[in-house]
């Protein structure tokens, strides 16, 4: 079998869709897997859009995930006069023909068109969507080069991909219609048929597709949000594709050995934020720990985590490491920690707080961590159930998280009066009563 060669061909906007990165992170992984090449072409015809600005946020949101590539960057607008040299020799063959036709803002012009046949069937193997038919007849013949004399996609892109040798061609099943007649194309031109594999569209809970009114839609949103590159590239792997077991956090090394096209889904991917961020929960648990508290030093500030000894910072990373979904998280779900201007959540002040009774209970056990000597987690741990006789510890739980926090979640409850240290959740006890 010779090279498998497979190319990721966006046009550059400024802002990388994931259903466009997840098609190259699938080319990227099948060149990989099957030992080809994987070819960057920037299809960058749209002068307007197509900036060096535009350009190089496709470069790092690559670089952010790793997706290398293999030749140098093939730029579209570079081989426009190969795209209208096959023109001519589509028009000398007859396959090709001008027209005159008036346009949308009524000037009139002459375009190339390309002439499909009228009879028989274009049909093609898909390797994830099966075999594919139409009649020829039912593809009208469609436009190749503008009135102004460039040329347009299906031409373009059909040259390009004859170029740079491309063996098979992975793009979403919005392209399928296309597929059909850049299949004649290359018959026409006498160059070899690339095979073909169609993605299903990734689509929202109402399956529609996924855009930017359902959220995040583009990697640099992601990005910015406190998302890691091993998380996004995950997850979008497995929107149409999974190992063939129930293994969901993947090695990039695993996901190079597992994959194959022919594994693909066909129906339709739905993303799920919620399963997004667990799984960037997964890798963040995977962070070095150092690596962990620098990032905490950084979202906080030198300033405020400075002076904390070893043993300190253990237990924090400890507690709050594998519960944090994305780095964005911090500094908000810490501030209290290291900050005593923290937001105070008013549901929970309603819900923990605002009670009959609460004011005492935190009057009572303020005055009781007050004589603890050692001050550890599992010390306070045990005067508080004392307190329950054994109906729950809920009652003094709940208000005291609230009354040093301000919020109904984060770590364990003892373990955070630990870190907080003896004094500092005295007095946020105290003051949280006297506000009651």
């Amino acid at each position: 079998m010779s090279e498998i060669r497979v190319r990721f061909a966006p046009s550059p906007t400024g802002k990388v869709h994931i259903g466009n990165i997840r098609a190259a992170i699938y080319n990227w992984l099948f060149a990989r897997h099957t030992g080809g090449k994987f070819l960057l072409r920037v299809e960058d015809t749209d002068l307007e859009r197509s900036t060096p600005e535009a350009i190089q946020v496709l470069f790092d949101c690559m670089e952010w995930l790793g997706l290398d590539y293999d030749e140098e960057v093939f730029y579209q607008t570079k081989n426009v006069k190969r795209h209208l040299e096959a023109v001519e020799e589509l028009k000398r063959i007859g396959r090709a023909y001008e027209v005159e036709k008036t346009s949308r803002d009524g000037k009139t012009g002459i375009v190339t068109m390309f002439r499909m046949p009228k009879e028989g069937t274009i049909e093609f193997d898909d390797i994830v969507k099966g075999h594919m038919a139409k009649k020829a007849e039912d593809v009208q013949d469609f436009a190749i080069v503008r009135s102004d004399g460039s040329p347009i996609f299906h031409i373009a892109n059909v040259v390009d991909d004859i170029d740079q040798r491309v063996t098979h061609i992975i793009r979403g099943d919005d392209h399928v219609e296309n597929t059909f007649k850049h299949i004649e194309i290359f018959k026409a031109l006498g160059a070899p048929i690339p095979k073909y594999g169609h993605l299903s569209m990734i689509v929202n809970q109402q399956g529609k597709p996924y855009s930017k009114r359902d959220g995040a839609a583009f990697v640099g949103e992601y990005r910015e949000q406190g998302y890691l590159p091993e998380a996004l590239f995950n997850y979008l792997l497995l929107l149409g594709w999974n190992p063939g077991d129930d293994r969901e956090v993947l090695t990039r090394e695993e996901m190079i050995r597992l994959f194959e096209l022919e594994k693909v889904h066909v129906t339709a991917a739905m993303f799920d934020p919620k399963k997004l961020a667990w799984m960037n929960g997964e890798y963040i648990k995977q962070i070095p720990q150092a690596e962990f508290r620098k990032i905490v030093e950084e979202k906080v500030g030198a300033e405020k985590t400075a002076g904390r000894g070893e043993e300190w910072w253990n237990l924090f990373i400890a507690q709050m490491q594998p519960r944090t979904k994305t780095l964005n998280d911090m500094p908000g779900n810490i501030v209290y920690f290291f900050d005593d201007d923290y937001p105070v959540d008013p549901k929970a002040v309603e819900k923990r707080l605002a009670k009959p009774g609460v004011k005492e209970i935190l009057k009572d056990i303020a005055a009781r961590l007050g004589a603890v000597e050692e001050w550890k987690a599992p010390v306070m741990e045990a005067m508080v159930k004392e307190l329950s006789q054994g109906n729950g510890m809920g009652p003094w739980v709940h208000p005291i998280r609230v009354a040093v926090s301000g919020r109904m979640d984060g770590p364990g409850l003892f373990e955070m009066l630990e870190l907080l240290g003896k004094e500092k959740t005295i007095a946020r006890l105290e003051n949280a009563a006297d506000r009651l």
